[in-house]
């Protein structure tokens, strides 16, 4: 900073106590005086470093972020005759912090046929509000179990909440504004890609599903199925965030057995209600949805016997409790009882007994979602790893230069990469297939990604918290993202069908297209 004051080494050796301590780091000049009774570490290793340039011992044991959050405070100056910092050289139409494979080969110069100017001018400019709106905050949002609704709200005024919902823009319900000026008949499945993708690489997944995880599953199903009354009610508010909805399809005895569902719905005599009995368990964003898309049977046993009601949260019967879960902290898990809930059939979501129809229309996008998240969570994990092992040093070198390392290394990234690739194949099937033509050839593949993804962000997830060892295992600090990404790591491999289901369907779906007179 050319306006900051300048200091000479023997200036800084000269306040050398933890009562009056100066350090050097990166160059800048930091009075750590009064700072070194808040400092966690005590203050006698303040006291031995006071004086001197402590950039290598900082580094060691904190993050930039650390220093990023403090130096406004502490920082008064910089040291006389240093070298300003080298810019990172970024490839022409590159991006980011160009840590290899820490993003997209997209990202750092490569070639893509699928990304275009509208691409990139959202990705830049989401990966900007991000950083400056959501990464100081959200370890302390996600350590309270707790993300202000406010932040959806202003996600739905930039139009990110809308990224989130789908890969198709609907004016009508989202508005016509999308950060990075990408206008509505731009967008696509790979904005849709990029928004899951960079939201998940903030390395808190419970963040990603507290923002998203209700109404890019719950509202689909009332925009594709649901009456224009019905859409006219919710459907802009909740795409906007000023209400909120979610999905209520699982029941503590029913998961991906969706057509073994007890909650039973029966008309009254003059047609005009439904009157709601069951439970819903382990339904996300449901702490504080205004509106439940439930899956409830009206009819007879069985798939054909499952209706889907839009079911307002303040009628009576309603009673929604706070579910205690390993990961996705401030996700908005619940278990939800519904006792003598009367809906008016106005909020009944298409057709009665189609609602097993349109659940299996809405798994194949939020198990393409997952599949992101998982993405986005695995590449964060292993750009904290890369970045730790070359810092990190043990046996008197860095982590990097042990070949186990690198190993492991190695196989996060082929793995990552491999499934980009499956993920961007997907996302351009999505985009030029019609709806019919998806039905027949996405559910088996998305199937067999879902659980491949899954796999890479468990294997992944172990990796890096092998590589930071005790870090890994402490909240907080360097092994921050590591640590959160290792307990969420089971919320992507069993919802939206678990890891078993998704394989068995996988060959199923295989087996159905299978030609009869193929030769062996």
């Amino acid at each position: 900073m050319s306006d900051q004051k300048e200091f000479t080494v023997a200036e800084v050796r000269s306040h050398n106590t933890a009562q009056d301590g100066w350090v050097i780091i990166d160059g800048k000049v930091f009075d750590i005086s009064k700072f070194a009774k808040l400092h966690p570490g005590g203050t006698q290793i303040l006291q031995e470093l006071a004086g001197r340039d402590v950039t290598k011992e900082f580094n060691y044991f904190h993050t930039r972020r650390t220093l990023e959050k403090y130096a406004p405070k502490l920082q008064i100056g910089v040291l006389k005759g240093f070298a300003t910092e080298t810019t990172i050289e970024i490839p022409e139409g590159g991006f980011g912090e160009q840590v290899p494979y820490g993003d997209p080969s997209w990202y750092q110069g490569w070639r893509s046929p699928y990304y275009n100017d509208s691409h990139r001018r959202y990705r830049e400019a989401l990966r900007k509000w991000i950083d400056t709106e959501i990464v100081p905050h959200v370890a302390k949002w996600i350590e309270n179990q707790e993300i202000p609704l406010t932040v959806q709200k202003r996600m739905g005024e930039l139009g990110i909440l809308q990224a989130a919902i789908k890969g198709t823009w609907i004016s009508e319900y989202y508005g016509d504004y999308l950060i990075g000026d990408v206008k509505p008949e731009e967008y696509d499945w790979f904005h849709y890609l990029i928004t899951m993708t960079e939201t998940a690489k903030i390395g808190h997944i419970g963040f990603l599903w507290g923002v998203f995880g209700g109404v890019n599953i719950g509202l689909p199903p009332v925009i594709n199925f649901g009456s224009r009354y019905l859409k006219n009610l919710i459907a802009a508010d909740c795409a906007r965030g000023n209400k909120f909805i979610c999905l209520a399809i699982t029941e503590p005895w029913a998961g991906s057995d969706v057509a073994n569902i007890r909650t039973i719905g029966h008309k009254t005599e003059d047609g005009k209600f439904y009157i709601v009995n069951g439970v819903k368990k382990w339904i996300t964003n449901g702490l504080w949805a205004d509106y439940l898309t439930c899956a409830v049977r009206t009819g007879g046993s069985g798939m054909g016997g499952i209706s889907l009601i839009c079911i307002p949260r303040d009628l009576p019967g309603v009673t929604i409790k706070k579910i205690k879960c390993q990961g996705v902290w401030g996700s908005g898990t619940s278990y939800i009882t519904l006792e003598n809930v009367k809906v008016p059939v106005e909020y009944l979501i298409g057709k009665e007994g189609k609602g097993f129809k349109y659940i299996m229309n809405n798994f194949n996008t939020e198990r393409f979602g997952i599949i992101l998240e998982a993405l986005g969570g695995s590449r964060c994990a292993y750009e904290e790893a890369f970045k730790f092992a070359n810092k990190r040093r043990t046996f008197g070198k860095k982590l990097i230069e042990h070949p186990v390392i690198r190993n492991k290394l190695a196989n996060m990234i082929r793995q990552i990469e491999a499934l980009q690739a499956w993920s961007e194949l997907i996302a351009y099937q999505l985009k030029t297939l019609t709806p019919a033509q998806q039905v027949k050839v996405l559910p088996g593949s998305i199937a067999l990604a879902k659980a491949q993804a899954t796999r890479t962000f468990e294997f992944c997830a172990r990796e890096a918290v092998q590589v930071f060892g005790g870090l890994g295992y402490t909240r907080g600090g360097q092994g921050e993202k590591v640590e959160s990404l290792y307990r969420d790591v089971r919320a992507l491999a069993i919802p939206g069908g678990s890891e078993e289901i998704m394989l068995d369907l996988g060959v199923r779906q295989a087996q159905k297209v299978y030609p009869k007179d193929a030769k062996l």
